[in-house]
């Protein structure tokens, strides 16, 4: 079996929002073979910038697009795949978007791989540990503790035992900060699961003391509360602070998550099926998991991601959460054909071959902006 196409699509939903959301457009990787099998994959980063990495031609033997050194080569190698892409980038990669294309690529490559031995990828993975995981509703805050508690109640109706703020407006002030907690708090009730995602809005003094104010609201966790290259403030952070520390959507790659799993920076490690890979979080899982740390996926793009997330903690031996972005946005909820979504507090794995989603194409026609292959 070889690969003969690797198609880019970049989709956009109609109304695009200032605000911190990635489920407002996509990039999906799409990798077919001489056998007619096809493997899908997805990037969370800018889809135009992922689209240059695969397109770009050739320029030195380290400096070249994706899609033209994998023609040709046998899919089911994808530790190998993944090593050539790396080194083949050097000179323009390593970090950052060249890694969210490979990952997008090497998801689509343990899809079509699942696909062809007719094995859903968590068997690939070594097995799944949880047939389901409890999904906590991703969302943003409100403007306000008022407006945060409506939304908290709102998706505590829902089914869901616990609920994740994040972003703006954290940050302005203290005051506001503490509203925003309480008003969580509140509308979830005493029994909820709180999570607080701050945004990367404060330097670890002033975390500190957030992470004290807000120990009375009984968080899960505090995520974000550093710039993501922060990793001696993390480490003094996670030493001193009341509230469980988490941290590492940003991160792409094994060589990003080195220094936060080698100077045990956090309690709970989030890592990102759409910027890492599976080939890649296999590795990060079991760095952490030797370190006695804690596993969470990060996602807030489409069901695509949903599922690859899925796949990947359900593996994990101490899997606790799963990140359920709950955006009303259609690329989170008409992508696929099949809705995966908690229902009364938990989420299901999939089961069937590969990723175990199939796309709708008349969706992919409707929000299709541009496509190479």
């Amino acid at each position: 079996m070889k690969i003969t196409e690797i198609v880019c699509q970049i989709l956009r939903i109609k109304t695009v929002e200032a605000k911190t959301a990635s489920s407002q457009d996509s990039v999906l990787v799409r990798v077919r073979t001489d056998t007619g099998l096809e493997g899908i994959g997805e990037a969370d980063s800018s889809p135009e910038m992922v689209k240059a990495v695969i397109d770009a031609p050739f320029s030195h033997n380290i400096a070249t697009g994706l899609r033209q050194l994998l023609i040709g080569e046998n899919p089911l190698e994808t530790e190998r795949l993944w090593q050539k892409m790396y080194r083949r980038t050097m000179y323009a990669g390593r970090r950052s978007v060249p890694i969210t294309a490979m990952a997008a690529i090497d998801m689509a490559l343990w899809d079509l791989k699942g696909k062809h031995f007719g094995e859903p990828i968590h068997r690939l993975l070594g097995g799944k540990q949880h047939d389901k995981i409890l999904g906590y509703a991703s969302i943003l805050f409100g403007r306000n503790g008022d407006e945060t508690q409506r939304i908290a109640e709102r998706w505590r109706a829902a089914g869901y035992h616990a609920v994740k703020f994040g972003w703006e407006p954290m940050g302005q002030s203290e005051a506001l900060d503490l509203d925003l907690v309480r008003g969580a708090r509140k509308g979830l009730g005493d029994d909820g699961t709180l999570l607080i995602d701050a945004g990367c809005v404060w330097d670890a003094r002033t975390a500190l003391q957030r992470a004290h104010s807000f120990a009375e609201y009984r968080p899960g966790w505090l995520e974000e509360a550093l710039h993501p290259d922060d990793y001696e403030g993390y480490r003094w952070l996670r030493d001193r602070s009341p509230v469980p520390i988490a941290a590492g959507e940003e991160e792409c790659g094994r060589q990003a998550f080195r220094p936060l799993i080698d100077g045990r920076c956090l309690d709970v490690y989030q890592v990102d099926l759409s910027r890492n890979g599976f080939t890649d979080s296999l590795y990060i899982r079991q760095r952490v998991e030797e370190i006695g740390a804690r596993l969470c996926n990060h996602c807030y793009t489409s069901p695509v991601t949903v599922a690859a997330s899925l796949h990947w903690l359900s593996t994990c031996r101490d899997a606790f959460l799963f990140e359920d972005c709950v955006e009303d946005s259609p690329l989170r909820h008409e992508l696929t054909h099949e809705k995966i979504q908690t229902v009364d507090g938990w989420i299901t794995v999939p089961d069937r071959p590969g990723l175990g989603v199939t796309l709708d194409e008349d969706f992919v026609k409707r929000t299709l902006i541009c496509e190479s292959r």
